[in-house]
């Protein structure tokens, strides 16, 4: 299982601390960094056992799990800029009078309400998980829908590709297999979305890569990898420095 794939179908225990367990090692929900049991880690002179190791990187890598998944698209948390905000304040422990004079909105009592729809929104979202969670027991017929990734730009119906859907455009564009190259780039944006995310799988998570670097890995893809680095970026799969000196995989 892949790290995009571990994120969705974590529980939600998994997902609040980050990390999910298996026999022979801890596993970042965040970026996909293993941290194998019974190995013991060393870090600033202190040494440390896998399972304090792995919340240590979290700490350090991601600064809370919390923050990591606040800043996630809005189409995926279902929050408004504003609500996002307010939770940041709200996490940090502050007031209703701290908050309300830290953004210069209304009064005590319009942060109340806030936080007031915000529950609301926690009792609809338990509910549809359950009735989502009962639905899978009797729904036959429900397709295998692709989760998005993480840093998915405007998710919308573009998006809901199923696993079927996908191994069809797999099958079109890499005649050769995943690790060959692709006759031609897709025109339509489902079918750019799938074969972008297959191109984005062959990249290492952990690697800063430069201009040099990164396009040499492309043109063995594809001819015009100028056009595939720019949708990478565009669609939300890689990030780059300002000056373009460094690329790496969002995680």
């Amino acid at each position: 299982m892949n790290q995009l794939e571990s994120f969705w179908n974590a529980s939600l225990d998994e997902m609040k601390r980050g990390y999910v367990e298996d026999k022979n090692q801890y596993t970042c929900l965040l970026c996909g960094e293993h941290v194998e049991k019974g190995v013991i880690y060393p870090k600033d002179d202190v040494y440390y056992e896998a399972k304090r190791y792995i919340r240590l990187h979290i700490e350090q890598t991601h600064g809370s799990v919390f923050d990591y998944l606040l800043g996630l698209d809005k189409k995926l948390t279902g929050l408004t800029e504003h609500q996002t905000m307010l939770l940041r304040h709200f996490y940090e422990g502050k007031s209703d009078k701290e908050v309300q004079e830290d953004m210069g909105i209304g009064s005590s009592s319009t942060i109340r309400h806030h936080r007031f729809v915000l529950k609301e929104k926690e009792r609809q979202a338990k509910t549809t998980l359950a009735i989502m969670e009962l639905l899978k027991e009797k729904d036959q017929y429900a397709p295998a829908f692709v989760a998005p990734h993480k840093h998915a730009t405007m998710v919308d119906d573009r998006y809901a590709i199923t696993s079927e859907e996908q191994m069809k455009v797999l099958e079109k564009y890499f005649p050769e297999g995943l690790k060959g190259p692709i006759t031609k780039f897709p025109p339509k944006e489902k079918q750019r979305l799938i074969v972008l995310r297959a191109i984005v799988g062959r990249l290492d998570m952990q690697t800063a890569y430069t201009e040099k670097e990164l396009n040499a890995i492309l043109k063995d893809i594809y001819e015009d990898y100028v056009l595939i680095r720019r949708y990478l970026i565009e669609y939300g799969f890689i990030d780059r420095k300002a000056d373009g000196s460094a690329y790496w995989v969002k995680k």
